[in-house]
């Protein structure tokens, strides 16, 4: 069975096919799409006409192409930045219209659980107690856990692009002391209860997912990923402090020079490296293991893992964490069910 995922973030729409074998997702295509929502919201996070259109489009082409190489037709989801949008609904109906489907909105928790769950099966049971960051363009993701899913997962508003706009200069220059010093005080302020959270827990292994992180890893000495998912990569708090310091001192463009950073988040690498570092030091974590699998490989992971359920629409049942999404207001519709059950 081919199975695929389709995940609109701020940054971009992915898409990622996989064969259901042996009870893991074996990739078999992937591809990507430039969004760049984040230069295209207002004050108010809404999203205009253009950003709309671009979203239609993405989706529809990775759905097309998930068609093209012979998938069920794709989980369709979106992240904070149009689950914070005061658009959101405008945006989903938007994208139903001009492309058959209407992705899922999945609270900020669920995504952590997702994300945990991608990172078990990748580390395995040797990791033992298990502590998961994953930093996003509008939320970053906190998970703890000692079995297959997370006993702790939180979703706060601290992802890289949200606090790019909000708190850095927005025509990419370096920022002043006095404006890194705020962001780091607000970081600080967010992370307080968490990082109290999983120092009390002492997690043995701590892994990081995301491109943010990948890329930051790659800045401070990892392997490149032409080397392939199975190289050991790891991102320890004294370099990822050292590249806070040199992503501040150079502006937007002059940082994507460097090993790792794309041109695409170049001006948002500063806000992914200063939370990547301050949570490390509130949490007590030293190094972090980068895991190559997220959230996609999450959903993938609960399709071929769970009771093989299918929602009403044709969809795969998630059966994770429902009766959360539907506590934070979350209401499955036809083509947008989270099956219940643990």
């Amino acid at each position: 069975m081919r199975i695929s995922v389709v995940d609109v973030g701020s940054n971009t729409v992915r898409l990622a096919i996989a064969d259901a074998r042996d009870g893991a997702p074996l990739p078999v295509h992937t591809a990507k799409r430039r969004l760049r929502l984040s230069e295209l919201v207002d004050g108010d996070r809404r999203l205009g006409p253009a950003a709309v259109e671009r979203v239609v489009d993405a989706v529809r082409a990775a759905v097309t192409e998930a068609e093209r190489w012979g998938s069920d037709e794709p989980f369709v989801f979106a992240t904070a930045i149009i689950r914070d949008a005061p658009n959101r609904d405008e945006v989903l109906d938007a994208v139903e219209e001009g492309t058959g489907v209407r992705p899922r909105v999945l609270p900020g928790e669920v995504e952590a659980e997702l994300t945990f769950l991608a990172a078990r099966r990748w580390m395995g049971w040797r990791a033992g107690p298990l502590g998961v960051l994953d930093i996003g363009g509008g939320s970053l993701e906190v998970a703890f856990g000692r079995g297959r899913l997370p006993e702790f997962a939180i979703s706060l508003p601290l992802g890289a692009g949200r606090l790019t706009r909000e708190h850095l200069p927005g025509d990419g220059a370096p920022p002043t002391e006095l404006e890194l010093k705020a962001l780091r005080r607000h970081v600080r302020h967010q992370l307080r209860d968490v990082a109290a959270r999983i120092r009390w827990e002492g997690p043995l292994t701590a892994a990081a997912t995301s491109r943010t992180f990948t890329q930051l890893a790659r800045l401070c000495g990892a392997s490149p990923g032409r080397h392939g998912p199975f190289v050991p990569r790891r991102l320890s708090r004294r370099s990822l402090g050292l590249a806070v310091t040199e992503l501040a001192a150079l502006p937007a463009e002059r940082r994507a020079e460097l090993p790792g950073i794309s041109a695409p988040r170049a001006s948002q690498s500063l806000a992914g490296a200063l939370v990547g570092h301050t949570a490390m030091k509130l949490m007590g974590i030293r190094e972090l293991t980068v895991c190559p699998w997220a959230i996609r490989e999450g959903i993938l992971l609960r399709h071929i893992e769970g009771d093989a359920g299918w929602s009403a629409s044709g969809h795969p049942a998630l059966h994770l964490a429902a009766d959360r999404a539907y506590a934070t207001g979350l209401r499955p519709g036809p083509r947008s069910s989270i099956a219940g059950g643990a």
